[in-house]
């Protein structure tokens, strides 16, 4: 296949829309079921580089789910602990622990299940059946993979009424080294971005706090590959072999530190016993539950525990989770990663940081104020690595 004649571009009134190789040659997919749109190739493309180098870095099958050209998350194949299988909802699922591609498909689409509602799924790794069970319970766009088992197939050919997105990618594809875009009729030319994150990177430790352990090492490359294929500017926090905030396309690197926070925190909190033991009606769907925890644990725009609404969502009327006992939850918390794609140009990120329990940073340096940024990291005893690199995408 050559070519690819979309349905439209970014929006119903841009067309003719298709996707090419601009030499002529095939394009490097087959389009197994469904009919792609431009952004879920956008998605797909992008997502599929992020796993492919996550697996390359680390030696982990991975996962990562994608919303708009950002990843919502991104893991690799560890087994979940107990309370991160229920807050997942894959609690009920035999023999997870010894799939490790499940397990990553797990941890990336469970981490911030309001963002990755009808989103994109890539896998490093050939789709089994299991993982496509768990991808056949969400609420998804499309996949991505470098191929699928028959009976994996089955399953997903079988979602949204046998049009869901389901493309082949060739593993041994390798792009052209220069790449080109079209802005306003402008053509934009520049070196893909090859640059390789591995753990030589992380060895330019700043701080008077010198320890990276190796799950560190690991939850920053996750981070800072992650952060290679999110919109800038970004932020991203890891813990446990998975991204468990992500803060994308903010102007302000300080709301990239809050944003990304923020679901850091609620994907933390999704494991509160409080959480973990609210008394869902049985007819309330997954994504109704997610609405509701995001609500209970953040307070929106209703009290989900308030006499006439608790009715709608549980069987009892169950007790708030209040901000003393989430403060307290959070403030026994250590041990995150967080990867910034520029520098910290002040204190304030490293503030905002503590507050979910991050003890490990990579981040470029280069910042006039990097001494002020590295005295609060010693402060707080974290350790803050300089990169020398920075990670934008556009």
């Amino acid at each position: 296949m050559k070519e690819f004649e979309l349905k439209y571009g970014c929006n119903p009134n841009q067309k003719p829309a298709k996707i090419y190789m601009r030499d002529g040659s095939e394009l490097p997919i087959e389009i197994l079921c469904g009919r792609p749109g431009y952004i879920n190739f956008l998605d797909a493309f992008n997502s599929w580089q992020l796993v492919k180098e996550l697996k390359e870095a680390l030696g982990l099958p991975a996962a990562t789910s994608f919303k708009h050209v950002s990843p919502t998350s991104a893991a690799v194949g560890i087994p979940l602990p107990e309370s991160l299988k229920k807050a997942c909802f894959v609690d009920d699922i035999e023999g997870l622990d010894d799939n490790p591609l499940a397990c990553a498909y797990a941890r990336a689409r469970g981490t911030d299940r309001m963002c990755s509602f009808g989103d994109w799924v890539a896998l490093s790794d050939v789709c089994d059946a299991m993982t496509a069970s768990l991808i056949k319970h969400e609420v998804s766009d499309g996949i991505i993979a470098p191929g699928y088992t028959d009976e994996a197939l089955e399953i997903l050919r079988s979602k949204r009424k046998g049009n869901y997105n389901v493309v082949k990618i060739d593993p041994n594809y390798v792009p052209e080294p220069q790449e080109t875009k079209q802005v306003y009729g402008v053509t934009f030319e520049q070196g893909r971005n090859e640059f390789k994150i591995n753990e030589e990177l992380l060895s330019n430790v700043v701080t008077a706090n010198k320890e990276l352990p190796d799950s560190a090492k690991r939850d920053l490359i996750i981070a800072l590959i992650t952060l290679k294929y999110t919109q800038s500017n970004s932020v991203c926090y890891a813990v446990g072999g998975q991204a468990i905030g992500v803060g994308a396309g903010q102007q302000s690197r300080i709301h990239c530190t809050r944003l990304a926070g923020s679901k850091a925190d609620t994907w933390q909190l999704r494991q509160h016993p409080k959480v973990l033991n609210l008394p869902f009606r049985p007819d309330l769907g997954r994504p109704e539950r997610d609405n509701v925890i995001d609500g209970y644990i953040n307070g929106n725009e209703e009290d989900v525990c308030a006499e006439g609404n608790w009715q709608k969502y549980f069987t009892v009327q169950p007790e708030h989770l209040t901000q003393a006992e989430m403060r307290e939850y959070l403030d026994g918390i250590t041990g995150v990663a967080l990867g910034s794609d520029a520098f910290f140009p002040f204190a304030d990120n490293i503030e905002r940081a503590k507050k979910s329990g991050v003890s490990y940073i990579a981040e470029p340096g280069g910042s006039v104020r990097d001494d002020l940024v590295i005295a609060k990291c010693d402060e707080y005893g974290m350790a803050m690595a300089f990169t020398g690199m920075r990670l934008f995408h556009h």
